[in-house]
């Protein structure tokens, strides 16, 4: 990054923006053989005064013929454009970062209707760019700029957009550590729950990542989200009531992230988490992470006597996880595995065992144990096999009479 100054407003110039021969952000970007990008108008004095070199690389040429860098080009308009909403540089910054001009602007009291209008810019020059998403991840005083507007504003566009940027910029460890540093507290978190109820599809999915981001962080981290009001109803209600499998997949992760604790267990159970599971993974119109994600939520209640019952009283979701083995990938597999070793062998549900048996799950076990599974996977299987040989002609006879009834209308 290169700073200049200009009528005392230091502006970030990000350096692959300057052309190499005359140092100015190039107006029509183009790139020789070699790959190296110049201005259009520098690099055709370098070659009309004969040199047959690259002048960053030195390299002779192979041909002096100039290919137009389209994408670098629409980069620079971009960032040059973001500055027109910012009266003090129309004229002569146009061709500068507008990431300091959007934080003061932000950082002061302004209306709804100036804090839309950067927050958007901000969101514009995050989704167009890795280099725009580092800066303003990486800028003094940005994350807790973000942090303050999002607990002071009760705006569902305003909120939505913070969720957004922070969506954009959450991929580095830096950046986490940053927002470490910040106060996560209710405050903090509670506006998510307004997103995820009243905003629009990709912002709730952003909220669910965002979300899942921070549950990973640290326990007090997710013991705040997990208490938050409603929060794991909103992302149950994600991943229950969409076919979009993007927001699925949001849902389920952050609900994986979050719910580490018994009590956001049991809450998930009341929520139906289970039937919402089964039917994802009974279903053919999923993707792989999202049957993945959807299995592990099972593994996880799974480990509460709460949580083997209510899978054992799904029927339904019993065969989903019995299908899936060896269909969708080795960690579903093996969380599938876990599933029905806590129902059927640690808790011997014999309505478990049934469904198990009737579903061919006995050759699904022995495949799965013939795979290439890790050894605690091997045993259950193991354990498995020998709890469905004693009991599989009778929960074989029980499980089809009670399939084959038909309740007379």
């Amino acid at each position: 990054m290169v700073r200049e100054k200009m009528n005392d407003l230091y502006l970030s110039v990000p350096s692959f923006f300057k052309c190499p021969i005359s140092m100015d952000v190039m107006r029509s970007p183009v790139s020789l053989c070699t790959g190296v990008t110049y201005d259009r108008t520098s690099i055709q004095k370098w070659l009309e005064s004969g040199h047959n070199t690259c002048p960053a690389t030195m390299q002779v040429l192979n041909s002096t013929d100039v290919v137009p860098n389209l994408t670098l080009r629409r980069l620079i308009r971009f960032w040059s454009d973001s500055y027109l909403f910012c009266p003090q540089s129309q004229a002569s910054f146009n061709n500068h970062l507008a990431f300091e001009s959007i934080r003061k602007l932000i950082s002061s009291e302004e209306t709804d209707e100036v804090l839309l209008s950067s927050l958007s810019k901000i969101v514009e020059l995050a989704k167009f760019s890795e280099e725009g998403r580092e800066s303003l991840a990486t800028s003094e005083g940005f994350l807790p700029m973000l942090a303050r507007i999002l607990k002071s504003s009760n705006e569902v566009e305003v909120v939505e957009l913070v969720v957004t940027t922070l969506d954009l910029i959450l991929f580095t460890k830096e950046v986490k550590e940053r927002l470490k540093k910040i106060n996560l507290d209710d405050a903090f978190f509670s506006p998510f729950i307004l997103v995820l109820q009243k905003g629009h599809l990709d912002a709730r999915i952003s909220a669910a990542r965002v979300l899942e981001s921070l549950a990973l962080f640290d326990y007090e981290s997710r013991r705040l989200i997990a208490e938050q009001k409603g929060l794991l109803n909103e992302l149950c209600h994600l991943t229950n009531t969409l076919t979009n499998q993007t927001a699925i997949d949001a849902g389920l992760a952050a609900i994986i992230a979050i719910s580490t604790s018994r009590p956001a267990k049991k809450e998930l159970l009341r929520l139906g988490i289970v039937r919402t599971a089964g039917r994802i993974l009974s279903g053919s119109e999923n993707t792989v992470t999202v049957m993945e994600k959807a299995m592990k939520v099972l593994e996880m209640v799974s480990t509460s006597t709460e949580g083997r019952v209510a899978i054992s009283d799904d029927e339904n979701c019993i065969s989903g996880v019995v299908q899936r083995l060896m269909k969708v990938s080795t960690a579903a597999t093996e969380n599938g595995i876990v599933v029905i070793w806590n129902v059927c062998y640690l808790s011997r549900d014999r309505s478990a065992q049934e469904a198990t048996i009737g579903s061919n799950g006995l050759t699904k076990v022995l495949l799965v144990m013939q795979s290439n599974c890790s050894a605690i996977v091997r045993q259950m299987c193991k354990d498995l096999v020998k709890v469905f040989r004693v009991n599989s002609k009778s929960c074989l006879a029980s499980y089809e009479t009670r399939t084959t009834h038909i309740t007379p209308y």
